[in-house]
């Protein structure tokens, strides 16, 4: 890599840090990040950071990546096994068969849309619930982390 293109992609990096972190665009941006991270579709998270930084200009492109930290290994678990629960709760007009881990141990593909269809379904909603949470938790942080930054000039 020559010094010029180092020196375009910092240029770049530091437009995306100083573009749009008002307190609102940084919880927007988390708040979509958080809302994609629960979203069983792995392997796309990141495509999907990128293609929401597009549709939503004014959310914190950096804060939409950050916020899809939430589905990491040690959480996974839980947010699979949430939704899950959720989705079939949601559809239990079409009884959905309980998430155990005899179910897990004897899961097959042929089973995959019986599991898949009660967990996208759920996560919509918990997706929905994490992003809620997450904004109005990075909006507070970001207006006190505002305030003080005003306070100290």
């Amino acid at each position: 890599m020559s010094k010029r293109s180092i020196k375009e992609i910092v240029g770049i990096l530091a437009r995306v840090f100083k573009e749009h972190h008002a307190p609102h665009e940084v919880a927007l941006g988390v708040a979509i990040g958080a809302f994609i991270a629960v979203l069983p579709l792995y392997g796309l998270h990141t495509v999907l950071c990128v293609i929401a930084a597009v549709l939503i200009p004014r959310a914190n492109k950096l804060a939409i990546l950050l916020g899809t930290n939430i589905s990491l290994p040690p959480t996974i678990a839980t947010i699979t096994w949430t939704s899950y629960d959720i989705g079939r709760l949601m559809l239990a007009h079409k009884h959905y068969p309980p998430l155990s881990w005899d179910y897990v141990r004897n899961f097959n593909i042929s089973r995959f849309s019986e599991f898949y269809y009660p967990l996208f379904m759920g996560s919509l909603a918990l997706g929905l619930m994490c992003a809620v949470f997450f904004y109005v938790v990075t909006w507070a942080v970001a207006c006190r982390l505002e305030r003080k930054h005003r306070l100290d000039k």
